[in-house]
């Protein structure tokens, strides 16, 4: 077993870094990867910088060059649900791209031919997930995740995409990772951190929770990885 554990950002990898203790650093492809034995299992551990594009090329080198066979992804992310505030937790079920658009050849927004709008996470390690938030006395809400290339801080945009993908949060990595895994037949499990309410505060709450919402996620990842090894 050999597990990738990601996020996009340097903040939110760091206070994993600091759990697991020793790493050898490698450089590849204009990246860092960071890897480690925990626990008798290996582990590969990188941000992929902000956006679809580097989280792809992150997630296929954690697999296809280091090998990877599960991944796990820890940040943060935007509300669409009212039900949710800063500090909760979400469980992806499934993820989508909301700024995929070729309606103009008739398809739904988020799809491309030979694709699907939504990509379903792996249901045995969302079970493990709970498991997780249970054993830590935490409320998680398991919930659609949108991705896109911006940074949503406009109450109208944040509206349509809840209306138009039944998302619950939004982010900028989650649904191009959840491609790659399922092209490669990878497992995978998202958890975001609710940092801010993608309204036009978000600039601002983004910054001031960004680190307490990322140690908090990564102090359940590493649940999930101790977790995952006793039933894998």
């Amino acid at each position: 077993m050999k597990i990738a554990i990601m996020g996009a950002m340097p903040e939110e990898v760091a206070p994993i870094l600091e759990k697991v203790g020793e790493y050898k650093t490698t450089e590849y492809a204009n990246n860092k990867y960071y890897e480690a034995t925990y626990k008798g299992v290996e582990l590969v551990i990188a941000y992929s910088k902000i956006g679809k594009v580097f989280s792809t090329l992150t997630a296929t080198t954690m697999i296809e060059h280091f090998g990877c066979d599960r991944l796990l992804f820890s940040g943060v992310a935007g509300a669409i649900s009212p039900s949710l505030k800063v500090g909760d937790l979400i469980i992806a079920t499934k993820l989508s791209q909301h700024d995929l658009d070729i309606t103009a050849f008739g398809h739904p927004f988020g799809f491309v031919p030979e694709g699907s709008v939504f990509v379903e996470a792996d249901k045995e390690l969302i079970a493990l997930g709970k498991e997780v938030a249970s054993e830590m006395g935490k409320d998680v809400v398991e919930g659609i995740i949108a991705t896109g290339d911006q940074f949503v801080a406009d109450e109208s945009r944040k509206n349509w995409i809840g209306d138009t993908f039944g998302a619950d949060a939004l982010e900028m990595e989650g649904a191009s990772v959840a491609v790659v895994c399922d092209a490669l037949n990878i497992p995978f499990f998202i958890l975001r951190a609710i940092s801010d309410a993608a309204d036009m505060d978000a600039s601002f709450s983004f910054d001031e929770f960004l680190e307490t919402s990322a140690i908090e996620s990564a102090e359940f990842v590493m649940k999930m990885v101790d977790k995952t090894i006793r039933n894998f």
